[in-house]
């Protein structure tokens, strides 16, 4: 783990060496939400609908090309699922780490503060 003197200065390379290392382990990785919902369904004489408990199944919630989707979840699929969003999280967390540290890499490369990169 890098300290604030090394983050300091760092190359870019440093910044894309440790992303890399700290990315290994998010595969897969999703964005979205995972949500339970419950509907009625299309027979006259349910009798979960009729008793209000309704059917429950998974969702996947996210956004393809600027729309709203929802793709259906087999239950014993939500493990993995969860997972994934899990993954998906973290590994937007890294990226949002890395901007800052890659910028600034990058200005100190610029201005020849960073060793030569031999990357």
């Amino acid at each position: 783990m890098l300290n604030m003197k090394n983050i300091d200065s760092e190359k870019p390379s440093d910044v894309a060496r440790w992303l890399r290392s700290a990315s290994t382990n998010l595969w897969p990785a999703l964005l979205g939400s995972l949500s339970l919902r419950r509907s009625r369904c299309t027979r006259k004489n349910c009798r979960a609908c009729r008793s209000g408990e309704q059917h429950q199944s998974y969702v996947l919630y996210g956004r393809a090309n600027g729309r709203r989707i929802a793709v259906y979840v087999p239950e014993e699929l939500v493990p993995e699922v969860q997972l994934s969003l899990d993954n998906g999280r973290a590994l937007q967390d890294l990226l949002h780490q890395a901007a800052p540290r890659y910028v600034k890499a990058l200005k100190r490369a610029r201005n020849g503060l960073a060793k030569n990169d031999e990357d």
